[in-house]
């Protein structure tokens, strides 16, 4: 008789499985062994019975670690960002008023008379932008770029793939998701992920491998993150990816509400985005269920999910405490 299959409700990692060392195997599955001296039937396990597959998964991944660290060496800078000012339109100088001699009539000869200044039409003002709500979507498919991520901790590369297919330079299939995960030793670095694995340094590393220009921006107010992710939208019309759940999740940002336009008025609030989740449709026992691609999230869920990062594993000094995002540089229509 087959074993159930234990429910989809546990929480994303901000790591994934690396790929292409197979010798590793041998040795996890002995000292995970040894270690666990018979604590955990092998039914318990594969049935997740009072959590123990759980348990199991998370020592195989220290051990992954003590057996075979990540590699300690440079990874994409986070940059500390500051609000970005609006360039704001001047209105045109008017020009000096001009003077021109004027010759009368006086006898034998001519008398030139003082200079008078001659009227200049009045400059016509630059008309004041409307301020008003706006709502972009720059991903006008979101399910046809959408893919679910093919394992619990397999998030950011789902991430990478959803951002490159709306961008048109990758499909969305299963074999390109294990792809990206198999060449995840490639941008894996200590200093990027304390678990090896995917951080925002090879989420923006596997972007550009596949010819998307990002950076990695952090903020120290929710606010600030999002009114420049949505600039950038509406300046690239790219995709922006946010670290939400704490530094734990990858969400694609598709869109955004605004009060006003943001690239127009500095004061213009970001109400709600439009995400693509790779979590769905699986179900956190923290987050809650997770919604269909491109579902609105509202100011109330922003605040919930897309948190300041604050990881259990460590630190990460240009990180801690602030909220980061990879956004893009250049237009949409450059990349590639």
């Amino acid at each position: 008789m087959s074993q159930p299959v234990p429910p989809a409700t546990i929480e994303p990692g901000s790591s994934v499985s690396r790929r292409g060392r197979p010798w590793r195997w041998a040795v996890l599955i002995l000292v995970a062994v040894l270690l666990a001296g018979g604590l955990m039937a092998a039914g318990a396990v594969y049935t997740n019975a009072f959590g123990a597959g759980d348990r199991f998964a998370n020592l195989m991944e220290r051990i992954d670690l003590i057996v075979d660290p990540p590699p300690d060496r440079p990874t994409a800078p986070t940059i500390l960002a500051t609000p970005r000012p609006i360039a704001k339109a001047s209105p045109e100088p008017s020009p000096e008023p001009s003077a021109s001699p004027r010759a009368t009539p006086g006898g034998p000869g001519y008398v030139i008379a003082p200079p008078t200044a001659q009227a200049t039409p009045t400059p016509t003002p630059t008309p004041t932008p409307e301020k008003k709500p706006v709502t972009v979507r720059v991903v006008k498919k979101p399910k046809s770029a959408f893919i679910t991520q093919l394992t619990k901790d397999w998030c950011a590369p789902a991430g990478v793939q959803i951002t490159l297919a709306a961008l048109g330079l990758a499909d969305n299939t299963k074999a390109f998701q294990h792809e990206l995960v198999n060449r995840s030793r490639e941008w894996e670095s200590r200093r990027d992920s304390l678990n090896g694995g995917w951080g925002p340094g090879a989420i923006q590393q596997a972007l550009k491998a596949y010819g998307a220009k990002y950076e990695i921006r952090a903020f120290k107010r929710r606010q600030e993150a999002l009114l420049d992710a949505a600039r950038a939208m509406s300046e690239t019309k790219a995709p922006v990816i946010l670290i939400a759940w704490r530094g734990a999740h990858t969400w694609v940002m598709s869109g955004f509400k605004a009060t006003a336009d943001p690239l127009l008025f500095e004061d213009a609030k970001i109400t709600g985005t439009y995400i693509i989740d790779p979590w769905y449709p699986r179900v956190s026992t923290i987050w809650g269920p997770s919604d269909p691609a491109g579902t609105f999230q509202d100011a109330a869920e922003m605040r919930r999910n897309f948190l300041a990062w604050k990881r259990p594993e460590g630190r990460y000094p240009d990180r801690d405490g602030l909220w980061i995002i990879v956004a893009p540089t250049v237009p949409a229509s450059e990349m590639g």
